[in-house]
């Protein structure tokens, strides 16, 4: 895997401002052999190439939103992947390969999101969504074992409140607050192209 490029918020928040910046050279310079690692060590059966200007378009698109409404370390990383991986569902549905789409956006989903009729790159999102959560440094441990305690697993707040040791208010503003940033990932990505 490249190593993952440090993210310039100047960069981000220049470029998201018009689509063309003289600086989006410079970013897809330094985030396409990222992008071109990924995608061939995650989806080798998607064209890379393809698969990298859709991803870029994609980021283009929804890069003015994310500018405003993200303000965590590590956070760019995670969504350039998420829509990289989403195209990826995109691109094996748009060929006719929905087996190998579905098996793609269900890879890595937790055991609630994979089941159902949803559609699979709907789940995707989900799933794309929810490892953002759960990787967001500035989330402690606590909330996200309460998040994943009560709502993922659909334990009883009172349970987990007792055995964490802390009151049962806590566990309930600490899930409404996950499920809510949850919502505005998932929100996001959806942005990306319209997926509804």
């Amino acid at each position: 895997m490249a190593k993952v490029p440090t993210t310039s918020t100047t960069l981000l928040k220049q470029i998201a401002g018009a689509a063309e910046h003289p600086r989006w050279a410079e970013f897809v310079a330094k985030y396409r052999p990222m992008l071109e690692a990924h995608a061939r060590e995650r989806f080798p059966g998607v064209e890379a190439d393809d698969l990298i200007q859709e991803t870029l378009l994609g980021v283009m698109k929804a890069l003015p939103g994310y500018v405003e409404r993200e303000d965590r370390k590590g956070a760019f990383h995670n969504f350039l992947t998420g829509v990289l991986r989403h195209k990826a569902v995109d691109a094996l549905r748009k060929a006719g390969r929905r087996g190998e789409a579905e098996a793609l956006a269900t890879r890595d989903a937790p055991d609630g999101v994979a089941g159902g009729a949803a559609e699979a790159w709907r789940r995707t999102v989900y799933a794309v969504a929810l490892g953002q959560l759960m990787d967001n440094p500035r989330l402690g441990a606590r909330g996200k074992q309460i998040f994943l305690r009560t709502a993922l697993r659909g334990e009883k707040p009172q349970a987990v409140a007792e055995s964490l040791g802390v009151s049962r208010g806590v566990v309930d503003v600490t899930k409404k607050r996950m499920t809510d940033r949850l919502r505005e990932l998932v929100e996001r990505l959806k942005d990306v192209d319209g997926i509804r």
